[in-house]
């Protein structure tokens, strides 16, 4: 089944200091084995200019669960968790089986 994993990134203290080490861990998750689709997204503002929760979203599309599963495996994968830690910004993943396309 197709699987899709999100990474909801939770907003930064420092947004400028965020998005500095953000095309690095876009680049590393555009490399993840097995990807048959990237899409990352930054969310915008509640209508009142308020934040949301979330402040970027990363999707990653794979062909199987056990792909997605490999993949999280990997080095580049490993580099990607150490860069978003390394942020200081919470985020979570979820893999998610994809329904309908």
């Amino acid at each position: 089944m197709p699987t899709k994993i999100t990474f909801v990134i939770y907003n930064p203290a420092d947004p400028s200091a965020f998005e500095s080490s953000y095309q690095a861990i876009a680049s590393n998750a555009r490399r993840f084995p097995h990807l048959v689709r990237y899409e990352a997204a930054k969310v915008w503002p509640k209508e009142n200019g308020s934040p949301t929760p979330a402040y970027r979203t990363l999707d990653l599309y794979f062909d199987s669960y056990e792909d997605a599963s490999e993949a999280v495996t990997a080095p580049v994968a490993r580099e990607l968790f150490e860069q978003l830690g390394a942020t200081d910004t919470p985020f979570i993943a979820l893999f998610s089986d994809i329904e309908a396309s």
